[in-house]
């Protein structure tokens, strides 16, 4: 199981950081989003996985760490802001510059395109 869990949290977290680096905004926001997933699941996976335990002290030899679920809870409300304000943000820049790209500058079609030389003569 925490193998598995591991795996999810390391995928997640490859993907997040591989959509941040694109020069487009919204995968820029998604791969925040995928980051701040497998930052939640880490943090979870802190407070030791356990089935069947109980969330406080009681009659039980084991329980839930407290703590652990607390600061998800709290990083998915800011998760939940950042996200909403990388969005306004994303919304500005293609308002101001006419393009998605992170870095505000637009591809012209002529770096793309090769130009043909001008003919001469006749």
């Amino acid at each position: 199981m925490e193998l598995v869990f591991a795996l999810v949290i390391g995928a997640l977290t490859a993907s997040g950081v591989y959509l941040l680096l694109r020069a487009r905004t919204f995968p820029v926001v998604v791969g925040l989003t995928l980051v701040s997933y497998g930052v939640n699941l880490f943090l979870f996976s802190s407070g030791r996985l356990a089935t069947g335990a109980q969330p406080v002290l009681g009659t039980a030899d084991g329980y839930a760490d407290p703590l652990p679920q607390a600061l998800v809870l709290t990083a998915i409300v800011i998760g939940f802001a950042m996200t909403a304000f990388v969005v306004v943000l994303a919304l500005r820049s293609l308002a101001d510059h006419d393009d998605d790209h992170v870095d505000g500058h637009q591809e012209s079609d002529a770096t793309h395109t090769a130009q043909k030389p001008e003919e001469t003569g006749k």
